[in-house]
């Protein structure tokens, strides 16, 4: 039906006749001659129609704004003054022989102008429409090349890539399961799969040796910026590999990506112990483009009797850090309350601050009315350890751990981005190191990755000192995004045993839920180890995108609902019964 796409004319075209197809972008009547702005997923194209073809202008005059027409003319030089030399096709138009209004339009629910800012419910609830914005569109073609390079990087290594089943059984992996009823099996639940985690290691079991799939993923949770209840992974596996073989090839693909996509040059990937992660930056995800770290006091503060710094200093539990922020004395009262007011989100208490006038005038030279509290030889101290300077301020957290790191941690990413602390664009990093287990909250442990993730030690070191074990677990960070995570797996069904054991699932249990993989470990499993990206953060971080939302074609809002389908919806009572389901209504509903 079309001989070129809009955006793909140029002047070597000119003088040749061409068929295009697309949508009316705009429409502008100067004078008796009328101009379209036609336009598909490549572009723009200028076309003139005159009164010289009068059914053609007759069809021009009746076209709106997004009507479906198709295009024959002659393609020719615009005349000159008239280039548009910010677009593509801005050197060159069509004159018009022939149009045909293909498909009407109704009035479109908002322009699609680049820049129109329209609220994301209306961009969602008409997808159809907001995905033929050039943005959009571009969006979802680089993501096709980020999926290609992808595949053509993995195939060139050896990896063959394997489709695993999305109906599945139940595993515990850290998240809610979205669950699909059985209609053969009354009283049976299907589960979709939070990843294909245990399908990956059959497969290794199988002998694949290199596995890998873009897979679609489910998780039933709260929703972020960076989350989706449906979301996909670049889902990769290795047999006879240690934890550096697979990160370093790994590296290799993404840094090979940045330089063949973007013209970016990665360094290499620094490696953070999730210790140090936790010690300087109060994450395991940390952002390193921004040079603030945190510093550890409380062996200065432990016999103050302040006691917001001395109770946490003395806690076993607790944790008291001094955060530097260079020439920061410049902050008004204000924008430091606004900041108390942020930590507050976290569960800090307050914001204690000391502003640094002159170091020459020792603790006088120091503005807070903290330094009553602490001394002057400690305000004086912790001055020292931060290396403190004339115009800076000096921000502490103190608290239980937990609230100290989430809390001046995201201050540090709020100091940042406010005041454009960024030495560099990309920051990556692999995280390694992480413990392998974190204490549940009700006296038990869980493990951090997954329960199916190696431990850098013996069965019985672990079973003796659970709660020091290290795991050969690595995450690959990028500008405090986590991309990927990954480790080397157990593949000894003793280990395994010990693993579940210590996460109170006992021997029975264990080989209700998991006995196809503890069978598999029992014949001849070979070491192995894998990662999986996230390939929605990956692309929002490539195209600079404020969500995960912009770069998936069909995705859910922060209740998980699809406002172009209006999912979720109700099924009627006869499907219900087919599946022995019974709909419970909510409490209010049936007191109503």
């Amino acid at each position: 039906m079309r001989s070129h796409y809009c955006g793909a004319i140029n002047e070597s075209n000119v003088d040749q006749e061409v068929t295009l197809c697309g949508w009316v972008h705009r429409r502008r009547d100067h004078g008796g001659v009328i101009f379209l702005d036609l336009r598909d997923r490549d572009g723009l194209a200028q076309i003139v129609v005159d009164p010289d073809t009068p059914e053609s202008f007759s069809a021009a005059e009746r076209v709106r704004s997004e009507y479906v027409v198709k295009i024959t003319g002659r393609v020719r030089r615009r005349p000159a003054g008239t280039e548009n030399k910010d677009l593509a096709t801005g050197m060159i138009e069509v004159l018009c022989k022939q149009l045909e209004i293909l498909n009407a339009a109704a009035t479109p629910p908002f322009p699609l102008d680049e820049y129109v800012d329209v609220g994301e419910d209306i961009r969602l609830k008409y997808r159809f429409m907001d995905l033929r914005r050039p943005e959009m569109l571009n969006k979802l073609r680089f993501r096709s090349k980020v999926t290609s390079y992808i595949r053509n990087f993995l195939d060139g290594q050896g990896f063959m890539d394997v489709e695993t089943p999305i109906l599945t059984r139940a595993t515990p992996e850290g998240a809610r399961d979205y669950l699909v009823p059985s209609r053969t099996h009354p009283g049976n639940f299907f589960a979709l799969p939070q990843s294909p985690q245990l399908f990956k290691q059959m497969l290794m079991v199988s002998g694949v040796d290199r596995y890998y799939q873009i897979a679609k993923c489910f998780r039933d949770e709260d929703l972020r910026a960076d989350r989706q209840p449906e979301f996909t992974q670049v889902d990769v596996e290795c047999s006879f590999i240690d934890e550096n073989t697979l990160t370093t090839l790994m590296e290799q693909m993404i840094r090979e990506m940045f330089h063949d996509l973007l013209n970016v040059d990665l360094p290499v990937f620094p490696r953070l112990t999730y210790a140090e992660g936790m010690r300087l930056y109060g994450s395991d995800k940390p952002d390193l483009r921004i040079p603030l770290q945190m510093v550890d006091v409380a062996d200065l503060v432990s016999g103050v009797d302040f006691k917001v710094f001395s109770g946490p200093a003395n806690d076993a539990k607790g944790r008291v850090v001094a955060l530097r922020l260079p020439k920061g004395a410049e902050l008004s009262r204000k924008q430091i309350d606004d900041y108390t007011k942020f930590v507050g989100i976290y569960g800090a208490k307050g914001l204690a601050y000391i502003k640094v006038n002159d170091l020459t005038q020792g603790a006088e030279g120091l503005q807070s009315p903290i330094v009553k509290f602490l001394g002057d030889d400690i305000a004086m101290q912790i001055m020292a350890r931060v290396e403190a300077e004339n115009g800076d301020i000096v921000f502490f957290g103190a608290d239980k751990a937990k609230i100290v790191n989430e809390a001046i941690g995201a201050l540090r990413i709020k100091l940042g981005e406010d005041l454009k602390l960024y030495t560099c664009k990309w920051a990556p990093l692999w995280v390694v190191d992480f413990p392998m287990f974190e204490e549940d909250g009700q006296g038990g442990l869980t493990a951090i990755h997954h329960p199916f993730t190696s431990p850098s030690c013996t069965p019985e070191e672990l079973e003796a000192a659970p709660e020091k074990a290290l795991s050969r677990a690595y995450d690959m960070v990028l500008n405090g995004t986590e991309l990927g995570g990954g480790s080397i797996r157990i593949h000894d069904g003793a280990m395994q045993k010990t693993v579940f054991r210590i996460l109170g699932i006992e021997d029975e249990e264990a080989q209700t839920k998991f006995g196809f993989l503890l069978d598999a470990l029992k014949f001849g499993c070979p070491p192995h180890g894998g990662l999986a990206f996230g390939l929605d953060r990956l692309v929002m971080l490539l195209t600079g995108s404020r969500s995960i939302r912009e770069v998936i074609a069909f995705p859910k809002t922060q209740s998980a609902t699809c406002m172009l389908t209006q999912a979720p919806g109700e099924v009627d009572a006869k499907q219900l019964k087919e599946l022995s389901i019974r709909v419970r209504q909510p409490e209010a509903e049936a007191k109503k």
